[in-house]
């Protein structure tokens, strides 16, 4: 498994032990994880999630009225050294 998958496990783990279900998911330049945040959510609770979320390169909360709380976090895949890496006419 790329180091990318391996953190986003881990992250995932680390969140459905504090009880919240997560999804991950595969993009081409990085790995997901969300998962629903209940409104419950009890402020040692959030720092605790907010620690675990620290690890990836990214993340954020996505809140609206019809669908609640979306809290997200992303990981980079690892890019190639060698070869064609950004394609036709990339330039460094």
């Amino acid at each position: 498994m790329p180091a990318s998958g391996v953190t986003a496990a881990a992250i995932a783990a680390r969140l459905s032990a504090i009880g919240l279900p997560t999804r991950v998911k595969e993009h081409t330049r990085f790995t997901t994880v969300e998962t629903e945040v209940p409104d419950t959510l009890s402020a040692e609770s959030w720092r605790e999630v907010l620690d675990v979320v620290a690890g990836a390169d990214r993340f954020g909360l996505l809140a609206t009225s019809l669908n609640g709380r979306t809290l997200w976090a992303a990981v980079r895949k690892t890019v190639p050294t060698t070869g064609d890496v950004g394609g036709p006419g990339y330039q460094r």
